[in-house]
């Protein structure tokens, strides 16, 4: 029998956080860190194109909450209490630097994901924390306000359990067995496969502000769109999946999106052509691209309208011009599949929140089992939001795992 103070469960970021907070706050304290696997923060490793986006430069919680599809209401108090500035801090004073990036994201100086693991490890170090590794849980029982692990590696027992272990089937299976409920997972943040001949010579380019919405949705959203090998993605695509992971799954990946390339009405498009032609009466359509649209893009979508390559603005019609307005303003695109976003994995689902004590992240159901991180039915857009919660969660339940 293996006896811990606090046991951990999970080698990512959140249970790592979670076992340095605990530490700092109660050296006295015999921790350990369950990991499932050969190696720990796998995730961290890859996250941001391997570079780590640590958090993302939203300072105000009622505004930070709102980059979560699921779990917006529930971590508006926790955010309160610990959220990016106190993330930042929490790096800085440890030797790790950061910076803030144009679009909010933030990374450390160093440009490399390394530099937080070896944060990580360096204080796991510190504070004496023991990582066990290919420690593969198995068995979760409550027995006389003593948790007990079974694992591949034999059994462990602590009086304070905390779960962290991200998206794990495997898991919410255990903890589904002890009472609680798990929200069926299904893929978020994830690009969309295309087939299309105005995408299919074009990937790499991207158009810097567009509107987005599903066809027969209420689901919609902004932002850069980049043309890819296999479809569309870029924040406006992966906000989009965000949202509508769930319905979005309901339908299988079979759906369509209507893109407005310049977030113009159809009117103010057609009009602004119209000038246009009058303008530049002798000027080729297919090479003068407008709208400060990408070269390529409007080339595709000049030709997409049916529009000889050497037209010019003085020929022609109207009605070729409002096929060109539909094009830029109202595109229909149509999905079939989805992929997954680099190599970062987020799902919709697991812990049912209204389960969980937000001001601990304690269980409402058994005393002293704590959940931190993507365990729980939150995610989030891309842009470093996911690590915050994970942060967040953490740092919460190491208060109470200090105690």
């Amino acid at each position: 029998m293996n006896n811990y103070d606090v046991l951990i469960v999970g080698g990512g970021a959140a249970g790592f956080f979670a076992a340095i907070n605990t530490a700092t706050q109660n050296p006295d304290l015999k921790i350990a860190i369950l990991e499932r696997g050969s190696n720990v923060l796998s995730k961290v490793k890859i996250s941001g194109g391997g570079r780590c986006n640590v958090t993302h430069a939203e300072f105000i919680p009622n505004e930070l909450v709102l980059n979560y599809p699921r779990g917006e209401k529930e971590l508006r108090g926790p955010f309160h209490n610990y959220m990016t500035g106190d993330t930042m801090e929490w790096f800085e004073t440890r030797g790790v630097p950061l910076k803030i990036e144009e679009d909010g994201r933030v990374f450390p100086v160093s440009n490399s994901s390394q530099t937080i693991i070896d944060c990580f490890l360096e204080e796991i170090k510190t504070h004496q924390i023991e990582v066990l590794l290919n420690h593969s849980v198995q068995g979760i029982h409550y027995k006389k306000e003593v948790w007990e692990l079974d694992t591949t590696k034999g059994v462990f027992t602590t009086p304070k359990l905390l779960i962290a272990t991200g998206s794990n089937p495997k898991i919410w299976k255990l903890l589904e067995n002890i009472g609680h409920h798990v929200v069926p997972p299904v893929p978020s943040l994830f690009t969309f496969n295309i087939k299309d001949s105005r995408l299919k010579t074009i990937p790499g380019v991207v158009a810097l502000d567009v509107h987005i919405s599903v066809v027969n949705s209420s689901l919609e959203s902004e932002g850069p769109l980049l043309v890819t090998h296999t479809g569309l993605s870029a924040p406006s695509i992966l906000k989009l999946s965000a949202y509508g992971a769930l319905e979005l799954a309901d339908r299988e990946y079979q759906f369509q999106i209507k893109v407005n390339f310049i977030k113009q009405e159809f009117s103010e498009c057609l009009e602004r052509l119209l000038e246009i032609k009058t303008a530049f009466p002798r000027k080729t359509i297919l090479k003068s691209s407008q709208f400060e649209l990408p070269k390529r893009l409007w080339e595709q979508l000049v030709m997409a309208s049916k529009m000889a390559k050497d037209l010019r603005w003085a020929e022609v019609t109207k009605l070729q011009l409002q096929t060109l307005a539909s094009q830029l303003t109202e595109a229909v695109f149509s999905v079939d599949g989805k992929s997954t976003f680099k190599e970062e994995f987020v799902t919709a689902g697991g812990v049912e929140l209204k389960e969980v004590n937000f001001k601990t992240f304690e269980s409402k159901h058994l005393k002293n089992l704590f959940f931190a991180g993507e365990v729980l039915n939150i995610d989030a857009v891309t842009g470093g939001f996911n690590f915050q919660n994970a942060w967040t969660s953490a740092f919460i339940a190491a208060q109470q795992l200090a105690k």
